[in-house]
């Protein structure tokens, strides 16, 4: 059965369980090696379709190191390698999926697929971009994801409290902080050398934006631990600055100039690297 050939039902859980199905039926299943894992996570040996993977670690609940790995591995395919492994990942999370849509359509008084297609929602918006691999239990905070935007949904349902006039309400709409908005703190860290400008966008997208960091690792170059690295620096200086009010007051010319040298000096030790690199690749 392939992915074309197949007819879609109208519930948006089916319809990812239907594609789930496509992909990981025979005669060429999606399938994942999971010999490429340690020989400690406890995990069966050599290549298993993914619905034999999902069947495994239904039955075993408590291997939780096994789903961690299976599950950093599914995030980085579903950012990194196409559609396909994003159906997957949804497919391999359904169960948990269905569960949750059917505690919360309980008495709901709309439409049932609203909730099923709320949490998937919320569970592809974290598996695209929300989910830090570096952290530990990367597929419960993805179904925590997908509970919450199905939650949200059901809350709505008779919770909304009627404003006669909105504009005699009293007091600040939404909260102010002393710097401004955060992009134009970043902008001003850009100015004064605090934070480059090759890492402004990587660092808006990835701490403001809340983007996965490995697509934004891969168009740059480099690997997802390195620009995690990079960008915590970038949080410690901008964190530095802050406390020294160089970010929400005037910067001392000699506080400028300070900044400035040390973003010349960064600046040259990231020419410097990419130097070593060509070079190492020019003798291989």
């Amino acid at each position: 059965m392939s992915v074309s050939d197949t007819a879609w039902p109208a519930s948006p859980l089916d319809a990812a369980d239907v594609a789930f199905a496509a992909l990981t039926t025979d005669p060429a299943p999606l399938s994942i090696d999971l010999d490429m894992f340690g020989p400690d996570d406890g995990l069966p040996k050599g290549v298993m379709a993914l619905s034999a993977v999902r069947d495994w670690l239904l039955a075993h609940p408590r291997a939780y190191t096994a789903r961690d790995v299976v599950w950093r591995e599914l995030i980085r395919r579903a950012r990194l390698c196409g559609p396909q492994w994003v159906v997957a990942a949804a497919g391999m999370a359904m169960p948990a999926l269905r569960r949750y849509a059917r505690q919360l359509s309980a008495g709901y008084r709309g439409d049932p697929d609203d909730i099923g297609a709320e949490i998937l929602t919320g569970f592809l918006a974290a598996l695209r971009d929300h989910v830090d691999l570096a952290r530990p239990a990367p597929y419960a905070a993805l179904c925590r994801a997908g509970w919450r935007a199905g939650h949200a949904l059901r809350l709505q349902d008779g919770e909304f409290t009627p404003v006669e006039d909105v504009e005699h309400v009293v007091g600040p709409r939404t909260p102010r902080v002393p710097y401004g908005h955060p992009d134009v703190l970043v902008r001003r860290a850009v100015g004064l050398g605090i934070l480059d400008q090759c890492d402004e966008q990587p660092y808006i997208d990835v701490r403001l934006g809340r983007r996965a960091i490995e697509p934004i690792a891969a168009g740059l170059g480099v690997t997802a631990d390195a620009l995690r690295m990079r960008l915590g620096r970038i949080d410690t200086r901008i964190a530095e600055a802050l406390a020294k009010g160089l970010l929400t007051g005037a910067a001392s010319a000699q506080a400028a100039d300070a900044l400035a040298s040390h973003a010349e000096r960064r600046a040259a030790l990231r020419a410097a690297s990419r130097r070593r690199a060509r070079a190492c690749i020019d003798v291989s």
